[in-house]
């Protein structure tokens, strides 16, 4: 359980830091979202960029089998190595954007 709360706040770390960073164009508005009961994740960019609509998913990270499953990394760095830097161990991260067949290649957990 400890475990669980100690990646709960990792991942809340991430968003929020990453969620800090608005981007230079148009009117947008930089959403987080914390589903804590469910274990999901979420930093949304939402706004229009002249008139033209913008919606997009930056970072979607769920916990699921007490191991953080990142649905999607949208940013430039890769949030995976992060988490190994911040001491989550990589087998208790699945980079779930990745194909099943195709995790056993990445050095990360499978599932």
């Amino acid at each position: 359980m400890e475990k669980l709360e100690n990646y709960r706040d990792l991942v809340k770390k991430l968003i929020n830091k990453y969620g800090q960073y608005k981007p230079k164009y148009g009117d947008i508005e930089v959403q987080k979202i914390f589903d804590i009961q469910g274990d999901h994740y979420q930093l949304m960019n939402v706004g229009w960029h002249g008139n033209r609509r913008l919606r997009g998913c930056v970072l979607q990270i769920d916990l699921k089998n007490d191991k953080i499953w990142i649905q999607h990394d949208g940013t430039e760095i890769g949030v995976a190595n992060e988490l190994v830097e911040w001491g989550v161990p990589k087998e208790d991260i699945v980079l779930a954007y990745h194909a099943p067949y195709k995790r056993q290649y990445t050095g990360f957990a499978v599932d």
